[in-house]
């Protein structure tokens, strides 16, 4: 990605409104990167907005018009409203439409309003954390007289990964997905003020939002380096869970190191540069992990929430720095839970076979080991449901079928 060159000076005694024009071949500005642009010796005025146009240039030289204009809502360096590509429909938009927010787990955060990590400036209402309840942002598709399946999205992602498995389930069963809290529309306090982003939080809160969707049994299928938060959170519910599908989960000892795309965020102060880029992300997140070849109105979906507001850039540090010291220790006890006596829970593993994170090597060792069932997807990476999203579906649907 090249570096984003800026041509106008930036006023660095506040960071309420700034003015700032930028070009570049393939890249968009991120929202911290902003603020580390060039700094004139000489102060400018105060605006009363700002307008940011960015245009990138597609490989037949053309100008593709991707376009960001963003006035300041509550000029606190970080988070901007109205933010968009153009003045057309935005595919984001369109996606939200198609969900509801729902209320779960309680906020014991402290007092005061959340402050960012780096100039300790007051960040704006996606930082805050909310009321008493959390708000989650969720899908769902088919009839709610149907089995209930709960569709879980890996790290980095969100509940849009999914959209290709959503319609294919939705014909016979109740499919419900999500984005975790700090990702997509879900809330994204800042870390300290509701919600610190560790696995332990992550695994008790999953719990109060199953309890929200579905008063009977409910069959889980989770994605990625959530899995061991899902199967802690699952142990102790096994009355409650049909089947248990886990999807390229981390399941060695040698997958609980995040790859270099995803640590890089844990680093002191890189990190928090590097996770204000939309690009690096959620662009490079998810297609550096397999085959995903990304299109564009997708990206749009996934840049969204670092485009308007810094807490999700916060909210993917204080994750990566919590799998980065906790992740080893979840794998662990995975481990021990699957292929302990205790376990009654059905359980298949399914394995996109081009995942560039976590190895293939001694899956199929485990699986025999453990007793449980085994289905390899060769033309898969690492986010299985973009890759293969329909065939995901269906084997999910078999899956439950023939258990039901």
């Amino acid at each position: 990605m090249q570096a984003i060159q800026p041509r106008t000076v930036l006023q660095c005694s506040s960071f309420s409104h700034f003015p700032l024009h930028c070009s570049s071949t393939n890249a968009s500005p991120s929202v911290l990167g902003r603020l580390f642009q060039s700094v004139g010796p000489t102060p400018i005025p105060s605006r009363k907005s700002l307008r940011l146009s960015c245009r990138s240039t597609g490989s037949n030289g053309e100008d593709q018009g991707y376009l960001l204009d963003a006035p300041v809502d509550v000029g606190d360096g970080f988070s901007f409203s109205g933010g968009k590509y153009s003045d057309e429909p935005s595919p984001s938009d369109e996606w939200f439409k198609q969900g509801k927010m729902i209320k779960a787990f309680s906020n014991t955060g402290a007092s005061g309003k959340a402050k960012d990590p780096i100039f300790g400036l007051t960040m704006g209402a996606g930082s805050q954390a909310s009321g008493e309840l959390f708000r989650w942002f969720c899908v769902e598709s088919g009839s709610t007289d149907n089995p209930p399946i709960i569709l879980i999205h890996g790290f980095p992602s969100q509940a849009y990964s999914y959209r290709k498995v959503l319609p294919i389930l939705s014909k016979d069963y109740h499919a419900i997905t999500f984005d975790w809290l700090g990702f997509g529309f879900s809330d994204k306090p800042q870390p300290g003020y509701g919600f610190n982003y560790t696995l332990d939080e992550y695994a008790s809160s999953l719990e109060s939002l199953i309890n929200e969707f579905a008063a009977t049994k409910v069959s889980l299928v989770v994605q990625g380096y959530f899995s061991p938060v899902v199967v802690k959170c699952a142990r102790s519910h096994q009355e409650k869970i049909n089947n248990l599908i886990l999807v390229n989960p981390p399941l060695k000892a040698k997958h609980a190191k995040l790859p270099s795309t995803l640590s890089i965020f844990s680093n002191f102060l890189l990190g928090e540069i590097f996770s204000q880029d939309p690009l690096r992300a959620s662009d490079k997140a998810l297609i550096s992990s397999g085959p995903y070849k990304m299109k564009e109105e997708d990206a749009m979906v996934y840049r969204r929430p670092y485009l308007t507001s810094g807490s999700s850039g916060f909210a993917l540090n204080a994750i990566s720095r919590a799998m980065k010291k906790d992740l080893k220790t979840y794998v662990e006890d995975m481990q021990k839970t699957l292929k302990g006596e205790n376990w009654k829970v059905q359980t298949t593993i399914c394995w996109g076979q081009r995942d560039r994170w976590l190895s293939y090597d001694g899956v199929e060792d485990f699986c025999k080991d453990s007793n449980h069932k085994l289905i390899e997807i060769p033309s898969a990476g690492h986010h299985v449901q973009e890759d293969s999203g329909e065939e995901l579906g269906q084997i999910i649907s078999r899956i439950i079928s023939k258990r039901t």
